[in-house]
């Protein structure tokens, strides 16, 4: 996928919807007061991945935001359930050197889990997708840059002879 394509990714996929209630079915009878929080979760659920970091932000009382920079990403993880196989979906955890043994960030419901961690894997050791480059600057004539340059050399000679004549013998 292609850093465009990441930053156009700001919801899970439909299918956490159906992962939430997998998972809610193994509480038995007891099904609608597990399911209520992860439906409010799944539809308050927003991504945010631009040139900076990446954002997460879920909740409807109570609003969750969170906000990691890529130079901040210590460690990426990617794991998927029985569950979250079978549908197609995956996890990636995010943890920085905040000292929590738990992810900071978790991005879950996404088919692009892998292409997203790769991007993440690049963002984090400091790869910049550079724009097209600018036109050069005119490059002064070639006899102002050789001008220049033994100036610089005359003064730096200067320089050290002034720093040996301090030390003395």
């Amino acid at each position: 996928m292609t850093p465009e394509e990441i930053y156009r990714i700001t919801r899970p996929h439909r299918k956490l919807m159906w992962l939430y209630l997998i998972r809610c079915m193994f509480t038995g009878p007891f099904l609608v007061i597990p399911f209520i929080p992860a439906f409010i979760r799944y539809h308050t659920l927003r991504y945010r991945f631009d040139e900076e970091g990446i954002g997460v932000a879920w909740g409807f009382l109570f609003r969750h935001e969170t906000y990691i920079t890529y130079a901040r990403i210590q460690d990426i993880h990617l794991s998927r359930g029985i569950f979250e196989r079978w549908l197609g979906l995956g996890t990636v955890d995010v943890q920085t050197a905040a000292g929590s043994s738990s992810p900071e960030v978790s991005i879950v419901g996404l088919e692009e889990h892998e292409a997203l961690r790769d991007f993440l894997y690049t963002r984090m050791r400091g790869f910049r997708v550079e724009a097209k480059p600018a036109a050069p600057a005119a490059a002064p004539a070639g006899d102002a840059v050789l001008e220049t340059l033994t100036s610089i050399r005359d003064e730096l000679r200067a320089l050290r002879q002034e720093l040996e004549k301090k030390r003395g013998p």
